[in-house]
């Protein structure tokens, strides 16, 4: 398989992922699956080309990509959960085994962008929840010094969502002198704690995607399908 270039690598530390470290022999193999969401539609937009970056260093750790492009989806209740755009990101959010969100900080907090792909993304999809269980890393982008407004509420929305989220997170301040007239971000100590993020995004999703429907068994669900049960068994004796 061929990569992107990743030109402000030091490839002697660049190591492969060590499945058998992480996964049982039983257990699957196949390339993990994360979806990347990005939160601006500016031509030259400091999100996408971080979320970019990272996704070239996610496919160099073997994963398979894709990133939703949030131009055209409607804002959350303007539109019915049947538009085509709608229904593109539910798919790739069934379809994804963890997520990477990167958002510009715009007035303190993630953009309205950013937070209507989410919000279109249901607990509950016909009795499916598409983010339950799956891995997420969160990243950000200010023009301003460095915050973590967005990365934190940002992380708040994982755990609404029932998502396992890595410690790890980046905050890239002043994101408009890191990376060069191409879009490729410069080498700093920012890059590299991208690089750390998409490694350590990795390793968790392999380590629990096949354990994932144990790790979010929850008792309380179970005594309230042991409910739903006997109201079945009873109304179908009366």
């Amino acid at each position: 398989m061929t990569h992107d270039p990743l030109p402000n690598i030091d490839p002697e530390q660049l190591n492969a992922i060590d499945i058998n470290a992480l996964v049982g022999p039983d257990e699957p193999r196949h390339a993990p699956r994360i979806l990347v969401l990005y939160g601006s539609l500016r031509e030259r937009s400091y999100s996408r080309l971080l979320s970019e970056e990272a996704s070239r260093l996610l496919r160099w750790y073997g994963c398979e990509v894709r990133t939703f492009n949030p131009a055209g989806l409607p804002l959350p209740d303007d539109a019915d959960s049947d538009h085509p755009r709608v229904q593109e990101l539910r798919e790739l959010a069934e379809w994804s085994e963890g997520m990477l969100w990167v958002s510009p900080e715009r007035h303190g907090a993630m953009t309205g962008i950013m937070k209507a792909q989410i919000d279109w993304i249901p607990l509950a999809l016909g009795g499916v929840r598409p983010t339950q269980g799956k891995t997420l890393a969160v990243m950000e982008v200010s023009g301003g010094s460095q915050s973590f407004n967005t990365v934190n509420q940002l992380r708040l929305l994982g755990r609404w969502m029932r998502m396992l989220t890595i410690p790890n997170q980046s905050s890239v301040p002043r994101a408009f002198n890191e990376f060069d007239e191409a879009g490729r971000m410069l080498l700093s100590p920012l890059y590299q704690r991208v690089v750390d993020i998409c490694e350590e995004l990795v390793k968790f999703t392999w380590m629990t995607r096949g354990r994932s429907a144990y790790l979010t068994d929850r008792y309380s669900e179970r005594v309230e399908s042991a409910e739903a049960v006997s109201r079945r068994v009873n109304q179908s004796t009366h």
